[in-house]
């Protein structure tokens, strides 16, 4: 039993090492990106921030001075940058459209559903408004399940009630 709680401990403990096989950069818009393959051939150099299997760099450095001297085709990145499958980009660019475009239909159709409940607000008020101003005995139904007639402050409370709805919903 005390070998199986080792086991599973040296597991944890061992887990956040995957994690090490991480890149991270700055985009072109300057928003940080990590991600499990090398960056873009865009990217400049002194955006790359950690590559894959190294510690992150200390003091803000983010290559070695011998690394600065090298040439071109002899730095870490040329040779641990993996070939992408082509489209790849395409794929993505294609799914953030359709993301944005179902999120703006989304808003829309939550627009339209919310001007339908502003007109239909807006007919029972003036419906309500007309009521009350044709001048006919209204009764009301009170907490106790009575029905009573409403006196003439009532009334007025009432319309003006009515009245700010419709200055609100109906435009």
């Amino acid at each position: 039993m005390k070998f199986a709680h080792w086991l599973v401990l040296g597991c944890v403990c061992l887990l956040p090492l995957s994690a090490s096989a991480q890149w991270q950069w700055i985009d072109k818009n300057g928003k940080k990106v990590f991600s499990d393959q090398a960056p873009p051939p865009d990217v400049p150099e002194k955006n790359i921030l950690r590559r894959s299997g190294t510690p992150p760099p200390r003091g803000g450095l983010t290559q070695a001075p011998a690394e600065a001297d090298a040439p071109e085709a002899s730095k870490p990145r040329e040779v641990a940058a993996a070939p992408k499958a082509p489209g790849v980009d395409k794929e993505l660019e294609e799914k953030t459209k359709k993301a944005q475009a179902e999120e703006k239909a989304k808003q829309a159709a939550e627009a339209e559903k919310n001007a339908k409940i502003k007109a239909e607000n807006c007919d029972r008020a003036r419906q309500g408004k007309a009521t009350f101003d044709s001048g006919l005995r209204v009764a009301r139904v009170n907490a106790k399940g009575e029905r009573e007639i409403m006196d003439d402050a009532a009334r007025a409370a009432e319309q003006k009630r009515l009245q700010s709805v419709i200055e609100s919903d109906c435009k």
